[in-house]
């Protein structure tokens, strides 16, 4: 009765079917990093940033969506093992939905297992060069590294394509990315 009962949980799981591949957005959002340039202050940049996520975060069809709506469900209430599990099924039911590395990345960086972390991370702009929240995570967790250069080149090429992330102020005289030669 038991694998009866298995089995047909598993049959039931949404990842049965493979994963479609994820839209073309890049239309969406390369209009959406030129707004976000011509923002002239931080509210229009933070609202223009919003609607970037909402594009990062749809996933290619239902079932993953609702995996990656259970892991960032997890992860919101601070259950990261139970997030990376789901993240881990998205990755390996979508494989080339760069968000479900990028997700995934987050909850090893919280963990502080960067080198995972850069692991997801390389895959999620392998699989979208222009996915800013990878490369600004790609950037903040080679700062953690200690790989500063690195990371403060990687944090520019974000800032091309959205200049109202938080992680700018990184880049400020004193901070942890600003320029060799400038003190405070």
């Amino acid at each position: 009765m038991k694998k009866l009962l298995f089995a047909a949980a598993f049959v039931a799981s949404p990842v049965i079917a493979d994963c479609p591949a994820p839209e073309d957005h890049s239309m969406e959002l390369e209009g959406l990093f030129d707004a976000a340039r011509a923002a002239t202050n931080d509210r229009a940049g933070r609202e223009i940033s919003g609607k970037m996520w909402q594009v990062w975060l749809r996933a290619p069809n239902e079932a993953a969506q609702e995996v990656l709506n259970n892991g960032l469900k997890r992860r919101d209430s601070y259950d990261f093992a139970g997030a990376l599990k789901e993240f881990d099924r998205l990755a390996s039911y979508c494989p080339t939905y760069a968000e479900g590395f990028n997700q995934r990345a987050y909850i090893h960086f919280l963990r502080e297992d960067y080198a995972k972390a850069l692991v997801d991370l390389d895959k999620a702009l392998m699989l979208s060069p222009t996915h800013v929240p990878a490369q600004s995570g790609r950037a903040l967790t080679l700062m953690n590294l200690g790989r500063i250069d690195e990371a403060r080149a990687q944090l520019l090429e974000a800032l091309k394509n959205n200049p109202w992330l938080s992680e700018r102020f990184l880049l400020a005289d004193g901070g942890p990315l600003a320029l060799p030669g400038k003190d405070i």
